[in-house]
């Protein structure tokens, strides 16, 4: 995949900050470093020594000395490494992605870790929605997607939906308005970003069907589309085995996906995309 095409201007044009390089350089460095130049503070002065929470099975998580270190001092931009880690091996068990192989060998595969999902779609949006863009959207959908959307001046496209979610006929029915040779041309209007919520629709509760997924996805790979697969509602499915995922199609890394802890541990938990 090229992504060069999806990202905004000002998104084409960011470059890492520095001082989050040497932040990063700092987490690789030996504790016996003593670095000045990233305004890391002395953890030695942390107030807090250690904590344990305790959790209604009866077990208790205890953060020593060390690990209290570890969280509170500043970290990477993409988050603590080893959660990070953790967060990558959850989704290639739970979706076995087709782009793993090489995701594993350092390709394509990216993940972030931000403070709730309303901050995680701001910033894929502002990466990818110009003024005058054209986005496709349930209809309805969530309102804080909406509202993340709104100010950026695009175009909002409504794709109808049932009770099964997103109608993929009538996905191509809109999409039949551009030829999709034109969809890499640098001036073209083809649509490049869909968002979709797959399971639990807010505010519908609609979940797309398997073959549904897979017609979308056809039509997304036709088109050269990005997919934004918001699925905070994953892991709350009641029917078992639980439904393939749009990331467990993906061929050729088209999918943005986010999910959220906040629906499963407690509101204001972190969201990981990926």
């Amino acid at each position: 995949m090229n992504y060069s095409r999806f990202l905004t201007a000002v998104s084409a044009a960011r470059k890492p900050s520095p001082i989050r390089i040497l932040t990063e350089l700092q987490q690789r460095s030996p504790p016996t470093l003593i670095s000045l130049a990233g305004g890391a503070p002395n953890p030695n002065t942390f107030p807090f020594h250690s904590a344990t929470i305790k959790v209604k099975n009866g077990a208790s998580i205890v953060f020593d000395e060390t690990t209290m270190k570890r969280a509170l001092q500043y970290s990477g931009s993409y988050g603590i490494p080893e959660l990070v880690s953790w967060m990558k091996e959850l989704q290639r068990n739970l979706h076995s992605p087709p782009t793993a192989s090489y995701c594993m060998e350092g390709g394509e595969m990216e993940m972030c870790v931000t403070t709730g999902s309303q901050e995680g779609l701001c910033k894929i949006f502002e990466m990818l929605v110009n003024p005058g863009d054209s986005v496709l959207l349930d209809a309805p959908t969530y309102s804080g997607t909406l509202a993340a959307l709104q100010p950026l001046g695009c175009n909002i496209i409504n794709v109808p939906s049932d009770q099964y979610g997103m109608i993929p006929s009538g996905l191509r029915e809109i999409l039949s308005r551009w030829d999709p040779a034109d969809a890499k041309k640098p001036v073209s209007t083809v649509p490049r970003v869909l968002y979709t919520i797959p399971n639990g629709g807010n505010p519908t509760g609609a979940s797309m069907t398997t073959e549904r997924k897979r017609e979308v996805y056809q039509l997304a790979r036709e088109y050269d589309l990005l997919i934004i697969e918001d699925d905070p509602y994953y892991f709350l499915q009641f029917q078992k085995p639980w439904a393939p995922t749009f990331l467990s199609m993906d061929m050729d890394g088209r999918i943005i996906r986010t999910d959220s802890f906040s629906k499963i541990l407690s509101s204001g938990c972190v969201t990981m995309g990926y």
